[in-house]
């Protein structure tokens, strides 16, 4: 996809990041495909259909991102977020995952559940999704009338050491076990290995064959992933350059302040009536929706600005979009408010330790558990295991609390839970298994 000016460019990534938003809203509210949906059914039912779902998003979005990274169609390596970073955050992936993971069990679903939720006529959607976008917001921008950022009083001065900068300058399995030499062949053939062992971990469960709501959830989800890496990884400008001559680059490139194209190319982006923006917005990229939500309010808090308009905010509108129409398509459009004032207040917490998590995390169970996934990047995987772990033990502490009542401390209920889930010796349990 070559264009010869800046705005229709960035248009046609803008308008083609809605569409694919806009059917996984809508396949997504349809099939009910859901993380913390799937960590629920497994751990208090044990019904893996809903997480084999989840695993075959993985495994598709893994294959068609290692096949297009080997045949040159997607560059994850300049992602945005950056994946497969040389530094290894794996203190705030397992923190922010651990915290991403209490609060979408409190919130009622992940960031992507949200905005479904919110699609589908639920208004402590709206809490959930402001508190999610402001924390975020302002996790990366500073605060008003100071120059730091939550994330910079909060979090960085302690946790930022931590990390492990790597000698090979990826974080992603394929250069970690082949050498950077061989890191393309490394990342496709791991990629397919991976693959494999998903497909028939997945599919070996008769229920999940029968499914056709969980294979397409599965399958829509995995091929919109696909289909966002590689739009945002082709869509390139072609133009003549004064010093360079006949040019072609993609939006990074362009607007990489490294090179000056874009103050060296005015003629490019003659049409474009806005500050030049940020080479994040111009990355390759796919799904996440925590930042994204925190584009969202910016964008909309600035008054529509063209600059604020980017894959993320057309991600965000075009999936709750998406649930909206398939809600009044099917007539299950349904005003949902607060059952009660506990129920307000999980949702609070639950919006709060999500924003936190999830920029922590660098993603949520869509942005690092099937994106990041999808690149083989080691702090993906950190922060995927940290979700379904914090929110499993969340959902056990919920389960001893309510059947023991005021029997059950937090901590008794805590004991139990992780004896549960084999973390600590039988003789540890404080409550009766049920």
């Amino acid at each position: 996809m070559i264009f010869e000016d800046f705005s229709s460019a960035w248009s046609a990534m803008i308008w083609s990041t809605f569409a694919l938003a806009v059917v996984m809203g809508a396949i997504v509210n349809k099939t009910n495909f859901c993380t913390m949906g799937a960590v629920s059914d497994w751990v208090n039912m044990d019904d893996k259909g809903r997480m084999r779902s989840w695993l075959f998003a993985i495994a598709v979005a893994l294959l068609g991102v290692s096949i297009l990274e080997s045949l040159g169609l997607a560059n994850t390596d300049n992602a945005f977020p950056p994946y497969r970073s040389g530094n290894l955050i794996w203190a705030e992936n397992i923190l922010g995952g651990f915290l991403f993971g209490i609060g979408m069990t409190f919130g009622s679903g992940c960031g992507n559940k949200t905005l479904i939720r919110l699609g589908g006529g639920n208004l402590k959607s709206i809490m959930v999704f402001f508190l999610i976008g402001i924390i975020a917001y302002f996790m990366v921008n500073p605060l008003p009338g100071s120059d730091q950022t939550l994330m910079s009083l909060l979090f960085l001065d302690w946790i930022r050491p931590l990390s492990i900068p790597l000698e090979s300058g990826h974080q992603d399995l394929g250069t970690l076990l082949a050498g950077s030499e061989n890191a393309a062949s490394g990342r496709l053939w791991i990629g397919i290995i991976i693959t494999l062992a998903l497909l028939i971990f997945v599919f070996l469960s008769s229920d999940f064959r029968k499914s056709l709501d969980n294979i397409l959830g599965g399958l829509v989800v995995g091929l919109v992933v696909i289909g966002a890496w590689y739009v945002t990884s082709n869509i390139q400008l072609a133009y003549e350059s004064d010093f360079d001559g006949d040019v072609t680059v993609t939006l990074r490139e362009y607007l990489d302040p490294t090179t000056s194209q874009w103050d060296m190319s005015e003629a490019v982006h003659e049409n474009w009536e806005s500050a030049k923006p940020d080479m994040n917005s111009g990355s390759p990229q796919s799904l996440t929706f925590i930042n994204p939500s925190g584009q969202a309010l910016g964008y909309v808090a600035t008054g529509f600005e063209q600059v604020k308009l980017t894959f993320g905010v057309a991600l965000v509108f075009g999936v709750i979009l998406g649930s909206f129409l398939w809600s009044i398509v099917t007539k299950s459009f349904r005003i949902e408010w607060f059952a009660s004032v506990g129920d307000f207040f999980n949702h609070l917490v639950g919006g709060i330790l999500m924003g936190f998590g999830g920029v922590l995390a660098m993603g949520c169970t869509i942005g690092q558990g099937i994106t990041g996934v999808s690149t083989l990047a080691v702090g993906s995987i950190l922060s995927l295991v940290s979700i379904i772990f914090g929110s499993a033990l969340t959902m056990k502490i919920q389960y001893y609390k309510l059947v023991y009542e005021e029997e059950a401390t937090f901590f008794a209920a805590l004991a139990s839970s992780l004896v549960d889930m084999k973390l600590l010796p039988s003789k540890m349990r404080k409550l009766e298994k049920v």
